[in-house]
């Protein structure tokens, strides 16, 4: 396997210059809704509805896969199935980490260390090739923009990249109605890929809701 899906999010979503994160929060969905996808397709974990279930725990030869693998074991607790929504939320904050730091051991990125104000220390994690970026751009502006047949993988990271509004970070300088209405035909009919979006889109609303609340309440 190449650079999962989770990774390519994750590397879209680099600063080239910086190495931080653009749009953390919504990237941390979809990378948590990646991994997941993933599992899906290796047949490790079935998405049916609201809810999935662990049905296959042999390793994929994934370190990234394997190990998310291991933590939804724990995590299922015994039991048949659990809400989607509630393993993005629990997987969200993390799994940016976990591929960024799959990303380095591959040494697609490199990890830099400094302090802010020289007291806090601050990680950064510029690209060191960025072979693996451009050639994941052009795969994705040949589907989406150029209107070629995608395979499955490109059509999965694409509705992904929909379902988390992720249209600027991958497509820049592009104007997002050019482009939205073709990751939305491609992310139909992607039963997988639905499921999972639709979670990601869920757990969207409600951050906006919560967003919503917190800022009526200070008001």
């Amino acid at each position: 396997m190449g650079i999962t899906l989770a990774e390519e999010i994750t590397l879209l979503s680099l600063d080239d210059e910086s190495g931080s994160v653009k749009q953390r929060q919504s990237v941390g969905w979809a990378v948590a809704g990646a991994l997941l996808l993933e599992l899906v397709l290796a047949e490790r974990v079935r998405v049916s509805g609201k809810y999935l279930e662990l049905v296959d725990t042999s390793p994929t030869g994934e370190e990234l896969l394997d190990g998310r693998t291991e933590s939804i074991r724990a995590w299922m607790g015994g039991r048949s199935k659990r809400r989607v929504t509630d393993w993005l939320t629990k997987d969200q904050a993390k799994a940016i980490g976990a591929a960024v730091e799959r990303l380095s051991g591959r040494g697609v990125v490199v990890e830099e260390r400094r302090k802010a104000l020289g007291v806090f220390p601050v990680r950064r994690y510029p690209e060191a090739d960025g072979t693996a970026e451009r050639e994941l751009r052009e795969r994705l502006a040949s589907a989406v923009i150029d209107g070629a047949e995608p395979d499955e993988r490109t059509a999965s990271l694409v509705a992904l990249i929909h379902a988390a509004g992720l249209q600027a970070l991958a497509f820049p300088g592009t104007p997002r109605k050019e482009v939205e209405a073709r990751t939305a035909e491609m992310a139909e009919g992607q039963w997988a890929a639905e499921s999972v979006r639709a979670a990601i889109r869920d757990m969207r609303l409600a951050m906006a809701a919560v967003t919503a609340a917190t800022v009526v309440t200070v008001t």
